[in-house]
């Protein structure tokens, strides 16, 4: 399409049909991560933002990633992009395949074939047989607007569940958590699913719904930050970026043994570290999905949960050979610091922080035992944060957003790049 010749070139420097070598970005320091590479720099950092990385491994070991890139130029043919990338050696180089006029687009394989959904004004959707060769994006007519952070799809009962969230107040712009409505989205694993008619969508259920039926947080401290706040921006108390995750272990609280339960484990925007955000969706005899609070044991609902990293994006996914969860987020460390006090460069609030990724393990995604440092940026103006993170075989393999010295700040993250954590299981402890 020749309407995005021009934005195209924010991805590479290279022709669009070779492979991006990976010069070195400078930004991490000791962790768990080896094998870097860039897939995606953007040429003009203080115009451009590389977002939302996302990946999918396929059944013949091709690696598809995506990326999206907001453009403030006045002269881009679209201010928001999806690029899909493959890599056939590993992670080593990747060659851009396809721009998709959408937002934060998320691959998965489903039916033999590959799919990228992402949207704003409407989910839309792209298809590949084998991620070379992608369709224009089709929309799916759901009448909504949305949010559509690219988590981790659940594979159950012959269909596949995504998550994305939907917007019940007209706003466009940055995160209006408060209104976020996290939406379950299903389809057959074998249909056509550029085809609207293959999906089911939950109902919306919004956080301050979920205020207006149940009262506030009790007793957290949240919010954390008042509006007294100097010189930072004191947001609504919300949710979103949410990750679907089914409980496998019969003796859990919340397992459901006729498997049609998901939790969907959120972003809590609370104004403080170490909460996520809790919702569940159950599956009906008739195929329906309905979106509620999950409830303890003694009856009561309950909304925030313990999660380390969980103020900010992160991955959940399940790992069959150890039946346990991994959780790849932010890490906090001087959450408690005043505002007043925070180092120039430093993002945001205080709990906001973007340098260090770090890796945890769960039985139960209530407990979680730390892993290890997967990668830290170190420093205030660099980032390193919001890892995709997929099995293959004994290793994780990640995409993340990095901020480098010549980004405007730590969360306009200017690359995307890979890595892999060896031998992940060996740090069970």
């Amino acid at each position: 399409m020749a309407a995005l010749s021009l934005l195209a070139a924010i991805v590479s420097a290279q022709d669009s049909n070779g492979p991006v070598r990976p010069p070195t970005t400078g930004t991490a320091g000791a962790g768990l991560l080896c094998d870097r590479a860039v897939v995606m720099r953007v040429p003009d950092p203080r115009k451009q933002i590389a977002y939302c990385p996302a990946m999918e491994v396929l059944a013949g070991g091709r690696y598809v990633a995506t990326a999206l890139t907001h453009d403030t130029r006045a002269e881009a043919a679209h201010q928001w992009l999806v690029s899909v990338f493959t890599s056939d050696d590993r992670g080593t180089t990747w060659t851009r395949r396809k721009d998709l006029p959408m937002v934060d687009g998320q691959p998965f394989a489903a039916g033999g074939a590959v799919y990228v959904v992402g949207g704003r004004e409407d989910l839309v959707i792209s298809r590949s047989e084998d991620g070379t060769t992608w369709s224009d994006p089709v929309p799916l007519k759901t009448g909504k607007q949305w949010y559509s952070f690219p988590g981790l799809p659940i594979r159950m009962n012959g269909r596949i569940y995504l998550e994305k969230e939907c917007r019940t107040e007209p706003v466009k712009h940055g995160f209006p958590v408060w209104s976020l409505a996290p939406v379950v989205m299903s389809a057959p694993l074998d249909a056509d699913l550029t085809r609207p008619e293959a999906w089911t969508f939950s109902n919306t259920l919004s956080f301050q719904d979920v205020l207006a039926r149940h009262g506030k947080p009790n007793l957290l401290g949240v919010p954390f930050h008042g509006s007294n706040s100097s010189r930072r921006p004191v947001p609504r108390i919300g949710w979103g970026e949410g990750n679907l995750v089914q409980i496998h272990d019969p003796s859990h609280v919340w397992h459901d043994k006729t498997g049609r339960t998901l939790h969907i484990f959120l972003r809590a925007e609370t104004g403080r570290s170490g909460l996520a955000a809790l919702a569940k969706a159950v599956v009906g005899s008739g195929g329906a999905i309905t979106v509620d609070v999950e409830r303890a044991p003694s009856g009561e609902p309950i909304v925030l949960v313990p999660l380390p990293g969980g103020q900010g994006s992160f991955n959940i996914l399940y790992d069959q050979k150890t039946r346990l969860y991994w959780l790849a987020s932010s890490q906090s460390a001087d959450s408690a610091r005043r505002v007043e006090a925070l180092d120039p460069w430093h993002y945001g609030l205080p709990y906001n922080e973007r340098r260090r990724i770090a890796l945890h393990f769960s039985r139960n995604c209530m407990d979680w035992s730390f892993a290890g440092v997967v990668a830290d940026a170190g420093s205030a103006k660099r980032s390193f944060f919001h890892a995709s993170i997929v099995i293959e075989g004994d290793d994780l393999v990640l995409v993340t957003r990095e901020s480098d010295e010549s980004a405007v700040n730590a969360h306009n993250s200017n690359l995307i790049t890979f890595g892999r954590v060896r031998q992940f299981r060996r740090l069970i402890h």
